[in-house]
């Protein structure tokens, strides 16, 4: 049986969320535990570079979608990724530290990707 391709590219948007909560965590601790603005930094950074490769780590992923569906989830990640590539440009913490976070955003809700993911589930339905 194979893996439905939409559920496939959701997973995967899944995993980086998982991993960008993960560094998002360990920078926290870095920085509000240790007081270690430099690992916060470093972090951050890691989570950025993350961030600005996905676009490139997604394209065979979504070569089964349908034509419609997979430019509408290359421009969307791309979005994500051209963000990243512009703090790491500017390099600024601040700006790395808010990706994928809207301004109204309340902790403990689902950032951008992980919404995202979401909305890549629901389009096979």
């Amino acid at each position: 049986m194979s893996v439905d391709p939409y559920k496939a590219v959701a997973n995967w948007l899944d995993d980086e969320a998982v991993k960008v909560r993960d560094i998002e965590k360990h920078a926290n601790s870095a920085l509000y535990d240790n007081k270690d603005e430099d690992s916060y930094r470093d972090l951050m950074r890691q989570k950025t570079m993350l961030l600005a490769s996905l676009g490139d780590r997604l394209e065979s992923l979504v070569e089964p979608l349908s034509v419609e569906d997979s430019l509408l989830v290359k421009k969307r990640v791309k979005r994500f990724a051209m963000s990243a590539s512009k703090a790491l440009e500017i390099g600024s913490v601040f700006f790395m530290s808010a990706l994928l976070y809207p301004d109204d955003y309340k902790d403990g809700e689902k950032n951008d990707l992980e919404i995202f993911a979401e909305k890549v589930r629901n389009i096979s339905r």
